[in-house]
């Protein structure tokens, strides 16, 4: 039986004017589960800035002993330095166009065990080139960066495919709460919550680790 746990994932997009808004309400969220980690998916600027923003979240998810992983879509700096100037955990690339290159290269540059983590997988052959490069986990799901849902049954049969045969941990991610006992009973190592399920209400996460601990009991 895995030891299933959560993840928060932020919104797209977050600059320190939205670090406003979101700071508290994670602290809230990672006090109401059992929370692995936290997927920071942040709006490209300075180098300076994004550390800065860094810290500030990287304070509370310490405190609560959760990974926090950093995104940034379209960053044209290094992220690999931002997270380790900011105290993050890792680093997350979603849909890299070479799985091979783009995720070896950064399995090589995150040192003192440093994550590496990737979503947006298209197909399994893409999946499994993903897992082949290294990374830390591989996540099934998540809001695109306009905000639509990936197709909810296609992300249930994914994650549940992968956390069959593959030991890279996988991360099922719920838009929605109805997809949740669906998504526990997958066995996928972490269940991850879209930040429109748990920004206004961290009982939601609550509700979440509910079903966990009733699938492992």
């Amino acid at each position: 039986m895995v030891d299933q746990r959560l993840a928060l994932l932020g919104p797209h997009g977050l600059d320190a004017a939205g670090a406003e808004a979101l700071l508290p309400a994670l602290e809230a969220a990672c006090a109401a589960g059992d929370v692995a980690a936290v997927i920071l998916r942040l709006a490209p600027a300075d180098e300076r800035a994004l550390t800065a923003l860094v810290k500030r979240t990287a304070a509370i998810t310490q405190a609560r002993e959760a990974a926090l992983v950093i995104a940034c879509p379209g960053f044209a700096g290094d992220l690999v330095q931002v997270a380790a100037r900011g105290g993050a955990d890792g680093v997350h690339l979603d849909k890299p166009r070479d799985p091979a290159s783009d995720l070896g290269d950064l399995r090589s540059r995150l040192k003192d065990g440093r994550i590496l983590g990737t979503g947006g997988l298209e197909s399994k052959h893409i999946a499994m080139e993903a897992g082949e490069a290294g990374v830390d986990y591989l996540m099934f799901g998540g809001l695109y960066p306009d905000g639509a849902a990936p197709d909810s049954e296609t992300v249930l049969a994914r994650a549940g495919w992968w956390a069959e045969i593959f030991e890279t941990p996988c991360v099922a991610v719920a838009a929605t709460e109805p997809e949740l006992p669906a998504l526990v009973e997958t066995g996928a190592e972490f269940v991850g919550l879209e930040s429109a399920l748990w920004l206004s209400d961290p009982s939601v996460v609550a509700r979440a680790q509910a079903l966990i601990g009733a699938q492992a009991g």
